[in-house]
């Protein structure tokens, strides 16, 4: 059997050359030609394996219940910055030393914890969430029915880069904040950073109607680089919503949570870290409703030609997303290659709207085991129907409803040890973990076309709403034909986003 197992292997011949034509050297040296060999063959076993392992389904997994816990009563015990973000924005204004990324930090880390504990802070995270999934699913609906949004109503009158960029759930589309310059001089502000949302766009003066935000608002008059776009550009009528005043564009973008901004559509300098970019198309706001507190406006990465992405000519961008209740630090990256160790997955785009991204993917296991949904629930239809996208504002994924059943029923399957608790909010698969340090839950894993896969880490899916030791499930059901991995999946792993191939790659443990 070892003499069949040798021939297999390449190193053998090697071997057995070496053998063969050095039988007159000394037992030592044989000896150490073996040892060489071993090492050699043994090394080269372990490639194989590291390369057939991680497309394996994977049966269980391990959640650090206690550090879990103490991370949510760090954050509890966080004091709230309402009106401003923390004294480190000071070293947000500092650029790194690399023109190709962008600093990432968790909310809770430059601004403190808004409510009075974990439990009310996760409830006001879902709410702002389901408001998330409605506005990204009525988009799509109109683009599929092929429904014009309504026309521009005004209210109340009417390269490679980088720079400091801010993690934490914002009240609004977007939970991922950048600190950027806009204009010349630039003017650094703080920005929602949206894989869902193409347009850019700020609050300017004057505002009729505008929100609060932690940095003054951006006055176009003493910026030299400020240029109103005609209604004739091919940027203003890319816009979905566009109207002419005096020859100039007008925008109007809505987030169907309620949220809006409405004024003149134009071209200005951004400024990330220590690279500006002229003429970058960017909405200035005078009438803004919503709850985007703290910051100015919103960068938006989706793939359309409005896009911060499309602007730049860029042809891959990838981010890392730290955990929003941690203090750790990490990237966003602009013409950024696959890393060589990235699970890859291919980028499918809509013919009908082409913001949203969107992963091929062939199935989800649960403790190694594949659940019993066809694979149309994860395929897109030539009329731009279903499929699945990957989103940086949504915080929890979202599945069609009877692949969610079917992934919570084998969940629970595979958990029937642990002490069960009552559902909270959208979530109905909770567990009282409070006595419990470590425990083992079946592993949940992604399965993209092209036979590679994705397994989450346990705290990518089991998560604490409180400081108790009350764990859910953090996947939802969704009534709309079309999926979302949300960014609690994505914590922790780099997302590549290869525009130029049409792949997207995910790097564990590569903030």
């Amino acid at each position: 059997m070892k003499a069949t197992v040798f021939k297999q292997n390449p190193f053998f011949f090697s071997f057995s050359s070496t053998v063969k034509f050095k039988r007159s050297e000394t037992k030592m040296g044989f000896h150490f030609q073996l040892v060489v060999f071993s090492v050699i063959f043994f090394a080269s076993r372990s490639v194989v394996l590291c390369r057939i392992l991680p497309d394996t389904p994977k049966t269980m997994s391990v959640l650090d219940v206690v550090g879990s816990i103490q991370t949510a009563k760090d954050v509890s015990s966080l004091s709230s910055k309402t009106t401003a973000f923390r004294s480190n924005k000071q070293e947000e204004d500092q650029f790194p030393p690399s023109s190709l990324s962008l600093k990432l930090h968790s909310r809770a880390s430059i601004r403190g914890n808004e409510h009075r504990d974990y439990r009310t802070l996760t409830l006001a995270r879902l709410e702002r969430d389901s408001a998330r999934v409605r506005s990204l699913t009525t988009r799509l609906d109109l683009a599929v029915s092929r429904v014009s949004p309504a026309a521009l109503e005004t209210r109340d009158g009417g390269a490679k880069i980088n720079g400091p960029v801010v993690s934490g759930t914002s009240q609004g589309s977007g939970e991922y904040f950048s600190r950027v310059g806009i204009g010349n001089p630039p003017r650094q502000v703080y920005m929602v950073l949206d894989t869902g949302s193409d347009v850019n766009w700020l609050q300017c003066s004057p505002c009729a109607d505008c929100y609060q935000q932690s940095d003054p608002l951006f006055d176009p008059l003493y910026s030299s680089s400020y240029s109103p776009l005609s209604c004739h550009s091919s940027e203003c009528k890319a816009l979905d919503d566009y109207e002419c005043r005096n020859q100039t564009c007008l925008y109007e973008v809505s987030y169907g949570d309620g949220s809006y901004t409405v004024g003149d559509f134009a071209t200005e300098t951004i400024t990330i870290g220590s690279a500006s970019v002229e003429h970058i198309a960017i909405g200035c706001g005078h009438s803004n409703e919503g709850l985007f507190v703290g910051a100015a406006g919103l960068l938006g990465l989706g793939g359309g030609m409005l896009s911060l992405p499309s602007q730049l000519n860029t042809t891959s961008f990838s981010y890392c997303l730290v955990d929003r209740d941690s203090d750790s630090s990490s990237t966003v990256e602009f013409d950024s290659p696959l890393p060589p160790n990235a699970v890859v997955a291919p980028l499918l785009r809509n013919p009908q709207v082409d913001t949203f991204y969107y992963l091929g993917i062939a199935g989800i296991s649960v403790g190694g085991e594949f659940l019993p949904v066809p694979k149309s629930a994860f395929r897109m239809a030539e009329s731009g129907i279903g499929g699945v996208i990957i989103d940086s504002g949504t915080a929890v994924t979202r599945l069609q409803t009877e692949t969610y059943n079917s992934l919570r029923d084998s969940f629970v399957k595979g958990t029937a040890d642990l002490p069960t608790a009552s559902g909270v909010a959208l979530f109905d698969t909770c567990y009282d973990l409070s006595g419990n340090t470590t425990v083992e839950v079946p592993t949940v894993a992604l399965h993209f076309t092209g036979g590679r896969m994705l397994a989450l880490p346990a705290k990518n899916y089991l998560i604490p709403v409180d400081s108790a030791g009350t764990f859910c499930l953090a996947f939802a059901p969704t009534t709309s034909p079309m999926g979302i991995i949300g960014n609690v999946q994505q914590q922790g792993t780099r997302v590549t986003l290869d525009l130029a191939n049409s792949a997207i790659g995910f790097s564990s443990n590569q903030c």
